[in-house]
């Protein structure tokens, strides 16, 4: 269905022609001034010099033509030349039956695009071999928000985690290993037989071995160069390094999906910089011929400045001095692998803010050496640090970079102790249930409290007030949710039916507020797709909470006496209800049956 302000727009431009006024003047906006209306148009202030009248002039004649509209309630003209807007009641009520009428697939009258996209994502960039840290959050949860937009718009979106599987990390594992247990026979020159299946180290010995290994780096030079020739002889094919690789890489993988999963976070592809490692001989072959890849200080570079640029943009190196790639060369051959397997007509980069000058030389390269379509958008969207009370990119009491799993098991376990407090007689939970919410307000707290923040701006990871169950937080979005399934739940309990019921004409203010705000959710969707913006689908999910409890709190519903009003007042519930799910669901969360 056609968005609110696509309709009133529509119906302005009408009213605009009516008396030979250039319809682009029609623009209906919502109302700044709440409290005098709830839409406004300003066209007749910027179109009074054109036509060589007084705005109020103009402004007069259109309300006078809207007067008898049955999408009005009221049009006043108002000094100089403002047209104020309140909608009839029941056009509203008949745009929201409307909407009522998608909640089988959760769309509420949002459309999909008219050209859908293939759209891949690059998101979650985890190294192999280390742990999820708070490092990794708005990557992961962003991301994750972007993809359930597009899809929700009828896009396919093909969320790639890309992995760090690739380069001296490797070398480092393995020399590190090799140190401890020279006789595996993954170390034995010669070896003929079948390595083992089963990998010789736990995920929590990996993910100590790594540190370890990297210290060890930087204070012996002997040991660095053993890692270092590692690494060339597993890219260069070393059988009994390549089957270590791939046992690094399964445990690795087994518990990446398994914490990505407590966030609620999937991705479509598992791939890494390994995977492209094929692509670089070609593509660096093709831009040495080319032209576009040329020799300087004994490296392989192409340049990427424009005539535009008012600073310095540095040539994108596509190798080094000693022939070896950097994450520039796998990164452009991922952009290779990526146009040949899946032809997307988007490519966007979920990646921190300050690596915007890298991404600008490699989408500059990409574009210029034809590793894309002329038609292929390349996106960077950087986010912004997460900090703690202290400015300062968070970490743990003691100084340390905490764990994504211990962050979450915390903050469940500070929601389990405030649940099982406030339980009462009327309301008890078993542990279980006790447990299961507790993980999903644990998650709403971290996800929403990431999200409602503009991704390219830092924010301050505040626990205590993310957890809150008041004020604009994933528990007080939670919280409404589970006061209208309440409601619902005692409304069946009474032996009432929730099919059939429809939305009526709104009795009160407080009804028509967030009867406004319904309104306003396939506009506010679309719209935060189209910038990428999950920040503004969680404004709109805080507004219309606010409007819920506002409705609650000076309605009668279940004690209504009127049975066509109770019927009204619970049809909008229900309407409410599958909204905010819809949202939170796009966001990556969902909300208990209680709390």
């Amino acid at each position: 269905m056609k968005k609110l302000l696509d309709v009133i727009t529509r119906t302005m431009e009408e009213a605009f022609e009516k008396f030979g006024y250039e319809k682009s003047y029609a623009r209906v906006t919502v109302s700044n001034r709440p409290d005098l209306c709830e839409f406004q148009c300003n066209g007749a202030m910027a179109l009074a010099k054109k036509e060589k009248k007084a705005p109020i002039e103009i402004a007069g004649q259109l309300a006078d033509a809207l007067s008898d509209s049955m999408y009005f309630e009221e049009v006043s003209a108002v000094k100089p030349g403002f047209l104020n807007l309140k909608l009839a009641k029941r056009f509203l009520a008949d745009y929201l039956r409307q909407m009522s009428q998608g909640a089988s697939d959760g769309h509420y009258g949002c459309e999909h695009v008219e050209k859908p996209m293939t759209i891949m994502i690059d998101y979650g960039g985890p190294n192999v071999a280390k742990p999820l840290h708070v490092g990794h959050l708005r990557s992961a949860v962003i991301g994750e928000s972007v993809k359930r937009m597009g899809i929700f718009m009828g896009n396919t979106m093909i969320g790639d985690v890309h992995m760090g599987d690739w380069g001296l990390q490797m070398g480092l594992i393995i020399a590190e290993l090799k140190n401890r247990k020279p006789d595996l026979p993954y170390f034995i020159s010669g070896f003929s037989g079948e390595y083992p299946k089963e990998p010789p180290f736990t995920i929590s010995e990996l993910e100590e071995i790594y540190p370890t290994a990297s210290k060890k780096s930087k204070e012996d030079e002997q040991f660095k160069e053993k890692a270092m020739q590692a690494t060339l002889d597993l890219q260069n094919g070393n059988k009994g390094y390549r089957a270590l690789w791939n046992h690094i890489i399964r445990v690795s993988v087994d518990d990446l999906k398994k914490n990505y999963k407590k966030l609620n976070v999937s991705f479509e592809l598992w791939k890494g910089e390994s995977d492209a490692q094929h692509y670089i001989p070609e593509m660096v072959r093709r831009m040495k011929e080319e032209g576009y890849a040329y020799v300087s200080d004994g490296a392989l570079v192409v340049d990427v400045m424009e005539e535009t640029d008012t600073k310095e943009i540095p040539p994108c190196m596509i190798l080094k001095s000693d022939g070896a790639s950097l994450y520039n060369t796998t990164d452009l051959a991922t952009i290779v692998q990526r146009m040949e397997s899946y032809h997307p007509s988007e490519i966007i980069y979920v990646v921190d803010k300050r690596q915007e000058l890298y991404f600008t030389q490699v989408f500059r390269c990409a574009r210029k050496t034809g590793l894309v379509w002329d038609d292929t958008k390349l996106y960077f969207l950087g986010f912004g640090t997460m900090n703690g009370k202290d400015g300062k990119p968070f970490k743990t009491r003691d100084g340390g970079v905490m764990r994504l799993e211990t962050l979450l098991s915390d903050i469940e376990t500070q929601m389990y102790a405030k649940i099982v407090a406030n339980q009462n007689e009327n309301q008890v939970m078993d542990e279980a249930e006790a447990r299961t919410a507790a993980a999903k307000i644990a998650l709403a707290a971290v996800k929403y409290g990431d999200l409602s923040n503009q991704a390219s701006k830092d924010y301050v990871f505040d626990v205590e007030r993310f957890t809150s169950f008041e004020g604009n937080t994933g528990p007080y979005i939670l919280y409404s949710i589970v006061r209208i399934k309440s409601i619902l739940n005692k409304y069946v309990q009474a032996g009432r039916e929730l099919a059939g019921l429809a939305v009526g004409e709104a009795g009160s203010e407080s009804e028509k507020a967030l009867q406004l705000e319904l309104a306003k959710f396939n506009g506010v969707i679309e719209g935060a797709f189209a910038e990428l913006a999950p920040h503004r689908l969680c404004a709109y999910v805080y507004d219309l909470s606010n409007a819920l409890n506002h409705f609650y709190h000076e309605t009668k519903i279940l004690a209504e006496t009127d049975v066509t009003k109770q019927n009204s007042h619970i049809a909008l519930l229900e309407l409410t209800r599958g909204v905010l799910e819809s949202c939170i669901d796009v966001l990556g969360f969902s909300a208990p049956d209680r709390m």
